[in-house]
């Protein structure tokens, strides 16, 4: 008589979350970042879980260099989902991990500093 085994298999999902910076300053400017972090999870659900809980975690304050406090809080956690290709330990050089698709490009120029060559202060 054999034995079922009740281990679940991981696969891995990425999380999208949406940081954003806040200031004591009373001009502040908030600057937002979007990270994309790799999870290892037996099901969505739980992928989901681990990327809300390690976005909560990631809340930081410190002093800058003209002595005003910056705070980097989650804004939102923006999409958790099944990686493209699950094996990364192929041959090959490059895994596609994840893509997204919109239809406005002018709107994702205008907050894409990367696009336009813009500096961070």
């Amino acid at each position: 008589m054999g034995t079922k085994s009740t281990d679940k298999v991981e696969s891995f999902y990425i999380a999208i979350i949406l940081y954003k910076s806040s200031s004591d300053k009373h001009d502040y400017q908030p600057l937002y970042q979007e990270s994309f972090v790799l999870i290892k999870a037996t099901s969505l659900e739980e992928a989901k879980a681990k990327a809300l809980n390690h976005s909560k975690n990631e809340t930081v304050s410190y002093t800058n260099e003209n002595g005003e406090t910056i705070t980097w809080s989650l804004q939102q956690v923006i999409d958790v989902n099944s990686v493209l290709y699950d094996d990364f330990n192929s041959s090959e050089d490059i895994v596609d991990l994840y893509a997204r698709h919109f239809r406005n490009y002018e709107a994702y120029h205008s907050f894409e500093p990367l696009l336009s060559k813009e500096q961070f202060e």
